[in-house]
Parts: structure tokens; C-alpha cells; sequence
């Protein structure tokens, strides 16, 4: 019903910038929030980022004033742009969307991650 593709992981050092992407397409009617979470190895998911449709924002106190969350309607893409990375944030980032669609409302979707691994 909907597909979600990212990008932009990569291997960084300390300090520096990236900016990750999530496109949804498929069978969507509109897409509510929209958002970013993390797993590092041995650690739980954490919500990074989060952003309503109205373009309300929500971060994690880790990454208030690195990131910033993003979105484009028009393209039903996500962005997470993170300045000032730290080799905390290395994990796999994975984008989730709610959306309403044919047969569904409400209804949450995982992209397939994309590694982001910082180095000291």
C-alpha cells in the first residue's frame, strides 16, 4: 500500500553534517505525522524527531539544537537534517509515516532504515 524509501546514512566523523531523506508513495490519500527514529546495537528504538501535518516539530532532548525534521508535502517526503554529529547518534535510522489511504486510515509504515555512523 506504501512504500517508503531512504536515504542518506553514510559514515561521517564527529562534527560533521547529514541529511537524511524518506519518500512515501503508493496508494495515499494524506499523510499525518511523520517521523524518525533510531536503534543502536543493544540499545532500544528511540524517537529522534517527529513533525504533524500542520508542521509541529517534537525532538529528543539528545539532538534538540543539532536536527531538524522537515517535510515536503507535495512529494510526501521527510527530511532529518543533523548538524554536529556525535558518536552517540551512530544507528540505524528508520523513518515511520501515518497516512490514510484506499481501505486504511491511520495507519503507520516503516522504511527499511539507513545506517548513520559517526566516528570519534
Amino acid at each position: 500500500q506504501v512504500q517508503l524509501v531512504e536515504s542518506g546514512g553514510a559514515l561521517v566523523q564527529t562534527g560533521g553534517s547529514l541529511r537524511l531523506s524518506c519518500a512515501a508513495s503508493g496508494s495515499i490519500f494524506s499523510i499525518n505525522n511523520m517521523a524518525w527514529y533510531r536503534q543502536a546495537p543493544g540499545n532500544q528504538r528511540e524517537l529522534v524527531a517527529s513533525i504533524t501535518s500542520g508542521g509541529s516539530t517534537n525532538y529528543a532532548d539528545s539532538v534538540k539544537g543539532r536536527f531538524t525534521i522537515s517535510r515536503d508535502n507535495a512529494k510526501n517526503t521527510v527530511y532529518l537534517q543533523m548538524n554536529s554529529l556525535k558518536p552517540e547518534d551512530t544507528a540505524v535510522y528508520r523513518c515511520n509515516v501515518e497516512a490514510n489511504g484506499r481501505g486504511y486510515v491511520r495507519r503507520g509504515f516503516w522504511g527499511q532504515g539507513t545506517q548513520v555512523t559517526v566516528s570519534s
